[in-house]
């Protein structure tokens, strides 16, 4: 962890790196390319061919999808209490999914033709689960909540198996309780490949959701065109604004809870208290002690920021600049400093927030853009598990308004087929 103060001689270098645009890293975009087209070929032996190599998994392509027994036991045997958990999430989420929804609409334009909009769900989506160092049961239930309340009939997950192939009984059991209708055990660039262009034992999607490691993410840029990406999200990032109000060992927490996810996280704090910054460092270092995952800490941490800035104007500006995943502001006016944010795939408003809350329960979805994203991408929601259709409707009378103003445009364009398609249709005044 690395504090930097305004009066830092080089604070305004050390800041240049905190002003992000997302931009793919050539290494990782050869190597996801490669496999891409590998998988286009060869289907489902390049699929077990990479995930033996990048993971040591050794599978039949009859064994990429999960089937139901296997499916049916792990909801069987889930805890109570576990249960109880995914069901009020999902409640939870399916409250909030069902408001973004977009509804068909129609009305009359000027010349009185009938336009509208239609709404429907995709027919088959793609959905990616990361594994790696923890079963992320709340990624399945952010993601497949969304798509059933959308409606989409296929809901076809992927997720990378553990050493022995198996998966977690807990994320099979939330992934069915959520609305998956397929599950395979495979991860990594090659499971985006086999969602977009499909292999003999996986069909395509229309559109492929998710987060993932950089070569996911990179996979999904890739893709795009074939198929429909939601968005790139990465590993997980915290901004915490505060000032001198604020709670050490809450914002402590909040930093160290996001550090935990391992590699590639980011946990940032922008403070205008000297004094503050000071206490959440030595509540940081306690906290880390009581924490579980040291491994992955150790390399998350490297990524970690205290930053103390001139004023809060300062920190606002450069919370704009880095576009967190998450930004708590615990400030004594939250609200004054949220509306200034521009950038922030959340905002949790008030100390008392805790960004878990929204990982976990509260409704909106976790999935949220990453690496500088945030300037130009929004959160996922459910309506981008529709796809939307102009509706247009004339009449004789509505043509006839309208036919001045096209035949106008028209010859401006100089399109004289275009204006007679519409002449042709209109029957001579007599």
């Amino acid at each position: 962890m690395k504090i930097l103060r305004h009066t830092d001689s080089n604070f305004g270098e050390q800041l240049s790196v905190l002003n992000r645009t997302l931009q793919p890293v050539r290494k990782v975009q050869s190597c996801v390319h490669k496999i891409i087209q590998d998988v286009r070929k060869r289907g489902d032996l390049a699929l077990l061919h990479y995930t033996k190599k990048f993971s040591g998994v050794e599978l039949e392509a009859s064994q990429l999808r999960v089937d139901k027994q296997e499916i049916a036991s792990a909801v069987a045997t889930l805890l109570p209490s576990a249960r109880r958990a995914i069901l009020a999430a999902r409640t939870n989420l399916l409250k909030f999914a069902r408001r973004t929804l977009r509804k068909n609409w129609s009305s009359r334009n000027t010349q009185g033709a009938m336009i509208g909009e239609r709404f429907d769900p995709l027919d088959r989506v793609g959905i990616y689960v990361p594994g790696g160092t923890a079963p992320l049961i709340s990624s399945a239930v952010m993601t497949c909540t969304l798509a059933m309340a959308a409606g989409v009939q296929e809901i076809v997950v992927v997720t990378p198996s553990r050493a022995d192939g198996s998966l977690s009984s807990s994320l099979l059991a939330a992934l069915s309780l959520c609305g998956a209708t397929e599950i395979y055990r495979i991860g990594g660039a090659q499971a985006i490949a086999a969602l977009a262009y499909g292999t003999k034992t996986i069909a395509s999607v229309r559109k492929v959701f998710g987060p993932g490691n950089p070569y996911v993410v990179e996979a999904k840029r890739q893709v795009f065109g074939w198929t429909a990406v939601d968005l790139l999200p990465g590993p997980s990032e915290v901004l915490v604004i505060a000032d001198a109000s604020a709670h050490p060992d809450w914002i402590a927490a909040d930093l160290l809870a996001q550090s935990e996810h391992g590699s590639g996280s980011v946990a940032i704090l922008l403070t205008d208290s000297p004094q503050l910054l000071n206490k959440v460092h030595k509540s940081f270092k306690e906290q880390v002690k009581l924490c579980s995952r040291k491994t992955q800490l150790r390399d998350s941490l490297k990524n970690a920021r205290l930053i103390l800035c001139k004023g809060m104007g300062q920190c606002i500006q450069m919370a704009n600049g880095f576009s967190s995943e998450h930004v708590s502001i615990a400030t004594c006016n939250p609200e004054e400093v949220a509306r200034q944010l521009v950038a922030a795939g959340a905002i949790f408003l008030g100390g008392i927030s805790p960004i878990a809350a929204g990982d976990f329960l509260a409704g909106l979805s976790h999935e949220l853009p990453t690496g500088g994203a945030g300037k130009s991408f929004s959160g996922l929601t459910a309506d981008q598990f529709q796809r939307r259709t102009s509706i247009l409707r004339f009449d004789e009378d509505s043509l006839r308004r309208s036919l001045p103003f096209i035949d106008t445009l028209c010859q401006v364009e100089g399109l004289d087929a275009h204006a007679y398609s519409t002449f042709v249709r209109l029957p001579r005044k007599k």
